[in-house]
């Protein structure tokens, strides 16, 4: 589609150009004769009355001196025209190929995006039939069967759910519509917030988490700030083993504020390590593989929405990790907006 695309341009661009390049070219052409014409005649004018008298030779005829010149500048004309014809049409191809592949890769972001939210909706959806038709085989089925099935159906729900949300938080920031509601935040209270919403997830694996917070002070919008250390530490209680610590600490830095959040878990290997930010990725390591199943196994958009929320309050997030030693990451905020 899209090599049809560059060839369609490069048909426009070209035509467009060398129709500028005729007109200018037609009106150059009849200037110069007009010159011409004008100054074969001038001459004739002169020997006739300077020179005719005195019985001088005729120097000839100027409509068939003009004629040859006319046909010499009209071949110049059409050769010029042609190399203009082959430099432009190379041209405008480069061009329209430049012009055409941001809007190609987004396209083909978008067929990815597509084929992965479909995926990741039929997989919760097939496992809802399926629980559902199990249930139902039986007409005599117990009742204690009957709510395990309606308690795995619905966690399949709250998942789905999640994965709506969270597209459609996306979907706005992407949009610039979270930006507008900027105010002054404390992000100790922040931090605060987030580690009160993934308690009962820490406790759950006897996970302790020590924070070391400074108060500091940076502008952003608070709901999405907290999704974002909310995203981080769950990432880092999915990825710990029972038992084990994390450690939150915020350091101010000049204009800047540094939030860490370090956890002792598998790690991220390396390889996967530029990924992890790219939306529905999820190593198929041994850090994967340390996350629980069911309800904690995530869709691979938490990292990719906490980037997204960092990068829409100018900030970043810097991801260090060593396998088998845990990951740290470091979230990284100016104290004021920058355009």
């Amino acid at each position: 589609m899209f090599r049809s695309a560059v060839f369609k341009l490069t048909a426009a661009f070209t035509a467009i150009v060398m129709s500028i390049c005729v007109v200018f070219s037609i009106l150059l052409y009849r200037m110069a004769i007009h010159e011409l014409q004008t100054g074969f005649n001038n001459q004739y004018t002169r020997w006739y009355d300077a020179y005719e008298p005195f019985g001088l030779r005729n120097p000839g005829n100027p409509a068939a001196e003009l004629a040859l010149r006319a046909d010499h500048i009209l071949t110049q004309i059409i050769y010029f025209n042609i190399l203009v014809l082959i430099v432009t049409a190379v041209a405008c191809y480069l061009l329209a190929r430049r012009t055409l592949r941001p809007i190609e890769a987004a396209h083909e972001q978008q067929k990815r995006f597509t084929a992965d939210v479909s995926h990741e909706l039929r997989t919760p959806l097939t496992s809802i039939k399926m629980e559902s038709e199990v249930g139902l085989i039986d007409p005599k089925s117990p009742v204690k069967e009957l709510r395990r099935v309606l308690g795995s159906n619905l966690e399949e729900v709250e998942r789905m759910e999640t994965l709506v949300n969270n597209l459609l938080l996306i979907s706005s920031m992407e949009a610039g519509k979270v930006r507008e509601d900027f105010t002054k935040l404390d992000i100790q209270t922040i931090v605060e917030t987030a580690v009160h919403n993934v308690d009962k997830h820490a406790k759950s694996k006897d996970i302790t988490i020590n924070t070391r917070l400074n108060n500091c002070s940076v502008r952003g919008d608070q709901a999405s700030l907290t999704q974002l250390f909310i995203i981080l530490i769950e990432n880092g209680i999915k990825y710990s083993p029972e038992g084990s610590t994390i450690t939150i600490s915020i350091f101010k830095g000049k204009g800047r504020v540094i939030a860490s959040i370090q956890d002792k878990g598998a790690g991220i290997p390396s390889a996967a390590l530029p990924h992890v930010f790219d939306r529905f990725y999820r190593a198929d390591s041994a850090r994967s593989k340390s996350a629980s199943l069911g309800s904690n196994q995530g869709f691979g958009l938490g990292l990719s929405l906490a980037k997204l929320i960092a990068d829409l309050h100018g900030g970043e997030i810097i991801l260090t990790s060593t396998q088998g030693s845990g990951t740290n990451a470091a979230v990284i905020l100016p104290t004021s907006l920058r355009n």
